[in-house]
């Protein structure tokens, strides 16, 4: 039972799944490496990226809320028709 659990988790074996992932791996490895992009590089883009919303004086985070709700007036209510007119179609 909890082998079959595990498996409907992962998506499959473990082991197929570990392979998977260290290919996948490798493939994105491989990549990032021709891209000259190291983990490093991720973490201090991480770093910079939120010293400069610190620096703005959190208008950035402003900006993204208005445009959160500015989509979101649009989206939510296309959204909430589109199931009213799944579900009556059903």
């Amino acid at each position: 039972m909890s082998n079959d659990n595990t498996n409907k988790f992962l998506g499959d074996s473990p082991g197929r799944v570990l392979v998977r992932l260290i290919f996948l791996s490798l493939i994105v490895g491989i990549i990032l490496a021709a891209l000259d992009f190291s983990p490093l590089t991720l973490i201090y883009s991480v770093q910079e990226f939120f010293v400069r919303v610190w620096n703005m004086g959190f208008s950035a985070i402003e900006r993204f809320g208005s445009y959160f709700f500015l989509g979101a007036m649009v989206v939510v209510p296309l959204w909430f028709i589109s199931r009213l007119l799944n579900w009556r179609g059903r």
